[in-house]
């Protein structure tokens, strides 16, 4: 039996950012940098994304030479459905206190 829950405050972070772009392929490090959250937090959150059908991931060729190839994250349409029913109007703003 499925629970309903809530979307935490970092997944609606997440979800806030995935949105601003959604057909716009996306690397954790850009999430990162843009969301305030940390790798330990992210790509957990992403990988369980991915796994409800929320997040479609791949893998990215490099844009230069010599760089590895990074995996990319976008909103699949049932993400951007629940992003649109999950995130409140208005922007998204936790502090630092928030996670604690």
């Amino acid at each position: 039996m499925g629970r309903n829950r809530r979307p935490s405050k970092q997944m609606l972070l997440l979800l806030e950012a995935l949105s601003a772009r959604t057909q716009q392929w996306r690397h954790g490090y850009d999430l990162m940098k843009e969301t305030g959250l940390l790798s330990g937090t992210l790509y957990p959150l992403l990988i369980r994304m991915t796994d409800q059908g929320l997040v479609e991931a791949e893998w990215r060729e490099p844009e230069h030479p010599g760089r590895p190839a990074r995996h990319a994250y976008r909103l699949t349409n049932a993400g951007v459905a629940f992003a649109r029913a999950a995130i409140p109007s208005g922007p998204i703003t936790f502090t630092k206190a928030s996670f604690a």
